[in-house]
């Protein structure tokens, strides 16, 4: 077993990843930070340094454009992740999918759990596997445990829309993608999304594909 980067080693990651481009090179499926636990964080970049990586990392949530950005997905294997959803879709989609605005949110060493029985299964994507959607069954209600950027204590609850984004980018803290959750049946291409199966529920895309549609 390998030692953990030291603080000064992920502090010059850091430093060297805010002096390169911008915004953020977002890694891709097939590099093994994205499938690693991340190191918990306790406060190895220091107050200013955390703060100039979190705003970098809004920048490029903000250009992928994407609702979440873990920082594995810029190749920093620390446990924390920026989330922000304006929920800027169809009156329809947003009722069928219970999406509806999430503000702009740090978690650091996050944790969720299901509340409740209750389940939700719609197409999902990621910024670390372009290209691609699948149908992903999650918990419709979470129980958040985390740290926020201030070093405040978070627990809370949240359900739709918004329980997705924190289970999946907390997923991304785990070495998880939510390929390992997803309906592999349902994959498909971006396009043959857009052109097929962006309904507001994936019914049509399981007869099509022959897949279960959740519970």
């Amino acid at each position: 077993m390998t030692a953990p980067p030291t603080a000064h080693e992920f502090a010059e990651r850091v430093r060297e990843l805010l002096t390169g481009p911008s915004p953020l090179p977002i890694v891709t499926a097939g590099d093994p930070v994205l499938r690693a636990p991340a190191h918990p964080y306790d406060g190895q970049l220091g107050d200013d340094l955390l703060t100039d990586l979190v705003e970098a990392m809004r920048e490029t949530m903000y250009a992928a454009p994407g609702v979440g950005l873990a920082a594995p997905q810029i190749g920093v294997p620390l446990a924390l992740a920026v989330l922000e959803d304006t929920a800027s879709v169809a009156p329809e989609i947003a009722v069928a999918r219970d999406r509806h605005p999430l503000p702009f949110r740090v978690i650091i060493n996050p944790r969720y759990e299901p509340v409740g029985s209750g389940r939700a299964a719609f197409y999902e994507g990621c910024l670390s596997v372009p290209g691609y959607q699948a149908v992903t069954e999650r918990a419709h209600r979470v129980r958040l445990r985390c740290v926020d950027q201030h070093g405040g204590e978070v627990d809370e609850e949240l359900y739709g829309w918004p329980a997705r984004i924190v289970a999946h980018e907390t997923d991304h803290l785990a070495g998880v993608l939510y390929l390992d959750r997803a309906e592999l049946r349902s994959l498909a291409s971006t396009g043959e999304y857009l052109a097929r199966w962006s309904q507001p529920d994936p019914r049509a895309a399981a007869l099509g594909l022959g897949f279960r549609a959740g519970r």
